[in-house]
C-alpha cells in the first residue's frame, strides 16, 4: 500500500498486498496479495475494497469510544463483558465521518456500478488470519447487501463484532491486547455459492500435516455451514504427485445447504435426499481447485487454509480467502500428553478424530455455552456443536466430543489451535454420554 503521512480510508484490493495487514487486517491484506500477484496466473479472487484500520480508529475517535477500548484492556476478567456490551450496543448505531462515508460510497459504487449489486461484507482484523491463530468465525460477515444503507450498517455491525463476549474471550487466550487489535471491512463482489456449493481446502492433511495431499471439503450452498459444524462435508484428497491424482470422495450427509437469509446472515434449509447422497464436485473441478492451492501455497511459501465457492449463476470457480494453516505452521507446540489409559471397556462413540494428544477427564454434556459455569476445568466437553460462543469453554477442557462436525468445522479448528484433542461428528455422543 502506498506510504502518505495520512493514512487512507478505504483502498483497493489492487493497492493491498501480504505486508498491509497492520492496515487492512489479515483476510483483506490476503485477498489483495492475491488479486494482484495471483490472479494473472489464473487464480481468480473477486474483487473489491477493503475499510481501513485507520477509519475504525476514526469511528471510535468520534463517538468517544478509545477510553472505554482502553479500560476494556484493563478490567478483571469478571467485569469485561459489561465494557463489550457497552462497545457493541455504540458501535451498532455509531456516526461515522461524512469523508469515511463519501468514500465508501464511492468506492461501492465503482465496484458494483449504477445499480444497487450485492456485495459480499466480512470483518478483517489486525490479528486474524495470522500463523499462529486464525480468530475462525470470531467476526461478522454479511451477505447479499445492497445499496449504500446497507452496507454502512453492515459496516457498523463488522466493528461492534469485535466486541463480542466470544472475541475478547479469544484475544486474552492468545494475548493480544486489546487496545492494539482493529478491524478492518472489506467488501467483495459476491459469488452465489447459494444456488451452487462452497467449501474449504489444505495445502497438507490438517490432522496429520502430511504435505503429499491437497484436501478439499465441499457442500452445497455456503461454505458457512462446514465452519459451522451443521453439515457434514464430502472430503477428496488430490495426491499432488503423479498428474493430482484424485482419491475417491468420501460422501458426507448434506442433509441441508446454507443460504442467505433475509437479514444477509446464513440459514439452513434441507436437501432432497438425491441432493444430499451426491457428490458437489466433479473431478476436473478437484484438479482445477488444487492447481489453485498448490500456486497460493508456493507464493506464499507456507501451507495454507483457503476457502473457495461456485457461483451458480455461471459454473466460475472463485477462490474467496487463504490463510495460513495455523496448526502445521507450529506443529512444534504440539505433543502427546502423559496419558496412561489402563484397563477396557465398551466402545461408547466413535466419529473423527482430531488432534495428536490423548486426555482424560470428567464427561460435561452442555446444550450450550450458557451452561459454562457447570463446567470445570480439565472437564471432557461433549456438545451437540461448537460456534465461537463456545470458545470460553473449549479453552478450558481436557478434549471435547460433538454430535456433529468434521475435520474442518470450528471444533475441529479450534480444538487443533488450542492443542486439544477431539473425536467430531459421532452423531449421538450427548444422548450416550452422561455427565
Amino acid at each position: 500500500m502506498d506510504d502518505s503521512s495520512t493514512p487512507p480510508l478505504v483502498v483497493k484490493f489492487g493497492q493491498v498486498g501480504r505486508y498491509d495487514v497492520e492496515q487492512v487486517g489479515g483476510k483483506n491484506a490476503s485477498l489483495g496479495e492475491m488479486f494482484q500477484h495471483l490472479s494473472a496466473a489464473g487464480v481468480p479472487v473477486p474483487d473489491g475494497f477493503a475499510v481501513t484500520a485507520s477509519a475504525y480508529r476514526d469511528v471510535l475517535a468520534l463517538n468517544g469510544l478509545d477510553r472505554v477500548v482502553d479500560s476494556l484492556a484493563q478490567a478483571p476478567e469478571a467485569d469485561r463483558s459489561v465494557v463489550s456490551a457497552t462497545l457493541r450496543q455504540v458501535l451498532t448505531t455509531a456516526a461515522l465521518p461524512t469523508d469515511l462515508v463519501a468514500r465508501m460510497t464511492e468506492a461501492y459504487r465503482e465496484l458494483v456500478g449504477p445499480d444497487d449489486g450485492p456485495v459480499a461484507v466480512r470483518s478483517s482484523a489486525t490479528a486474524e488470519d495470522l500463523p499462529t491463530a486464525s480468530f475462525a468465525g470470531q467476526h461478522e460477515s454479511f451477505l447479499g447487501v445492497e445499496g449504500v444503507e446497507e452496507l454502512l450498517v453492515a459496516y457498523r455491525a463488522c466493528l461492534a463484532s469485535l466486541f463480542t463476549d466470544r472475541a475478547v474471550t479469544y484475544r486474552d487466550l492468545h494475548g493480544f491486547d486489546h487496545r492494539n487489535v482493529a478491524l478492518s471491512v472489506g467488501v467483495q463482489r459476491l459469488v452465489r455459492s447459494d444456488l451452487a456449493s462452497a467449501g474449504v481446502l489444505f495445502t497438507c492433511d490438517p490432522d496429520t500435516g502430511f504435505p503429499g495431499v491437497v484436501v478439499v471439503d465441499a457442500v452445497w450452498g455456503l461454505g458457512e455451514s462446514i465452519v459451522g459444524g451443521q453439515v457434514e462435508a464430502d472430503r477428496t484428497m488430490v495426491l499432488r504427485r503423479g498428474g493430482l491424482a484424485v482419491l475417491p470422495t468420501v460422501v458426507g450427509s448434506k442433509r441441508f445447504r446454507s443460504v442467505r437469509g433475509p437479514d444477509g446472515r446464513p440459514q439452513l434449509v434441507p436437501n432432497s435426499p438425491a441432493i444430499a447422497e451426491a457428490p458437489v464436485l466433479d473431478v476436473a473441478e478437484l484438479r482445477v481447485l488444487a492447481t489453485w492451492a498448490e500456486a497460493v501455497e508456493h507464493h506464499f511459501g507456507m501451507p495454507m487454509d483457503m476457502e473457495w465457492a461456485k457461483d451458480g449463476t455461471d459454473g466460475s470457480l472463485w477462490v474467496v480467502q487463504a490463510r495460513p494453516e495455523t496448526v502445521e505452521s507450529r506443529v512444534d507446540l504440539l505433543r502427546y500428553d502423559e496419558v496412561v489409559v489402563r484397563g477396557e471397556g465398551p466402545l461408547l462413540v466413535h466419529g473423527q478424530a482430531v488432534g495428536r494428544s490423548a486426555a482424560t477427564g470428567t464427561v460435561r454434556t452442555l446444550r450450550g455455552p450458557d451452561e459454562g459455569a457447570r463446567f470445570a476445568d480439565g472437564d471432557v466437553l461433549v456438545a451437540e456443536l461448537t460456534d465461537p460462543d463456545w470458545v470460553p469453554v473449549m479453552r478450558r477442557a481436557a478434549a471435547i466430543v460433538t454430535d456433529r462436525g468434521g475435520g474442518t468445522s470450528h471444533a475441529a479448528i479450534v480444538s487443533r489451535e488450542l492443542g486439544v484433542p477431539a473425536v467430531l461428528g459421532c452423531g449421538d455422543a450427548t444422548a450416550v454420554l452422561h455427565d
